[in-house]
């Protein structure tokens, strides 16, 4: 199995452990042996245990197999991908600091604002849109690129959607209102622009410091 093959087989491990550990088939059976604390515990170590490897394969492995396709996006089109890549890790990050009220288990106010008003899963979308714009933005793609930032894009839609339709079954009426009124895919809600009014300033302004870092760190670190 070439590098290409062995960074799609951990990809479809890490996948399959991370939604196979929380369906609703072995989830239960789980938390009743090891308790709720001890299933998070052994759910985060694997999720280490298959992640971790996957991207040091690629870190060792990157630009390998056949050249898929060239780009050469003018000046207009790559500014253009850099915002888009900045609104992906404000997603990632106004994820943390703005947290679904619904999904964490919290108890108050669970009305949507923020960031879920822009998409249910801020965190997954973001994860999405990272994965598909670093493959728009590199000048060549070879099979373990496409591959790996494919995957994240892959892994993050359907991960969404297996969080959904879990959570549907199991979460109950607070649940299935919170649905109803977060979009899934970003930026496709009515209340966008009431969204992206209240999101937190810290939390966009952390996001868009870390895109400028990882874009100062990307030509020393990746080449």
């Amino acid at each position: 199995m070439g590098a290409t093959g062995i960074i799609a087989a951990l990809w479809l491990a890490f996948a399959a452990s991370h939604m196979g550990l929380s369906s609703q088939r072995l989830r239960p059976r789980l938390v009743a042996r090891l308790g709720e604390s001890g299933f998070l515990g052994f759910y985060s170590l694997v999720a280490f245990a298959t992640f971790v490897p996957l991207v040091w394969f690629y870190w060792e492995s990157r630009h390998a197999g056949a050249l898929l396709w060239t780009l050469a996006p003018g000046p207009l089109l790559r500014w253009a991908l850099y915002a888009g890549m900045g609104v992906a890790w404000v997603l990632v990050v106004v994820s943390l600091v703005q947290p679904s009220p619904v999904l964490v288990g919290a108890s108050g106010d669970t009305r949507v604002r923020g960031a879920h008003l822009l998409t249910r899963h801020p965190l997954f979308m973001g994860l999405a849109l990272f994965g598909a714009l670093h493959l728009a933005l590199m000048p060549a793609v070879f099979a373990a690129d496409g591959v790996f930032f494919a995957g994240f894009t892959l892994f993050s839609v359907v991960g969404a959607w297996h969080q959904d339709r879990r959570k549907l079954v199991t979460a109950g009426e607070s649940f299935r209102a919170w649905h109803a009124a977060t979009p899934f895919l970003p930026f496709t809600g009515r209340e966008t622009l009431r969204g992206l009014r209240e999101l937190p300033p810290l939390g966009v302004l952390a996001g868009v410091l870390l895109t400028l870092t990882l874009r100062w760190l990307h030509g020393p670190l990746f080449h």
